[in-house]
């Protein structure tokens, strides 16, 4: 079991690579030999060598398997860290973006009410300085009926003053003093 972990972690982390045994004989050269007795000497001697090498090397890739995995860990958490922060960040500005639109909405909604209220003001001195025209207006015309009527009643007056004076010349058979404003 030890040795499929050893196994995974060399998967995990190709860009370490083992470090090669410092006391494993050099490989026998590829050259045809018919010694069958030279060979399994040699392979002999290199299984027995090879356990001592082995437990050194799983030493090594152990001690680096665990630095790739602290440094690892490491870069995960200063990554977490990170996207933390920017989340923090970003959620800090929608907050404070959102309360700048709730304060404009606000004070929009406020200058509003302001200027309808303004305007309703308006509306009404509107209203009452168009009545108050009105009433001018009727006050001219009923001040312009009573003079024409005066005129009138003059007029009736002044023509039945002269038609008056008129019988009496007759009557008397002078002629009246004033003639036409002409003569």
């Amino acid at each position: 079991m030890a040795e499929e972990q050893v196994k995974k972690v060399e998967a995990e982390t190709p860009a370490a690579p083992a470090p090669a045994p410092a006391l494993a004989p050099a490989p026998a050269p590829a050259v045809p030999n018919n010694d069958v007795a030279e060979e399994k000497a040699v392979t002999q001697l290199h299984d027995q060598e090879k356990p001592v090498d082995d437990s050194k090397a799983l030493a090594v890739v152990d001690h680096v398997a665990l630095a790739e995995v602290e440094k690892e860990k490491r870069e995960s958490f200063i990554k977490a860290w990170e996207e933390s922060e920017k989340t923090k960040a970003e959620n800090k500005a929608q907050k404070k973006l959102s309360a700048v639109a709730a304060w404009e909405n606000s004070k929009k909604a406020s200058l509003e009410a302001k200027l309808k209220k303004i305007e309703e003001q308006l509306e009404r001195k509107k209203a009452e300085y168009a009545e108050k025209m009105k009433n001018k207006v009727a006050l001219v015309h009923k001040e312009a009926e009573e003079k024409r009527a005066m005129v009138e009643a003059r007029r009736g007056e002044d023509v039945l003053k002269a038609e008056e004076i008129a019988a009496k010349y007759r009557a008397t058979g002078t002629t009246p003093k004033k003639l036409l404003g002409c003569f």
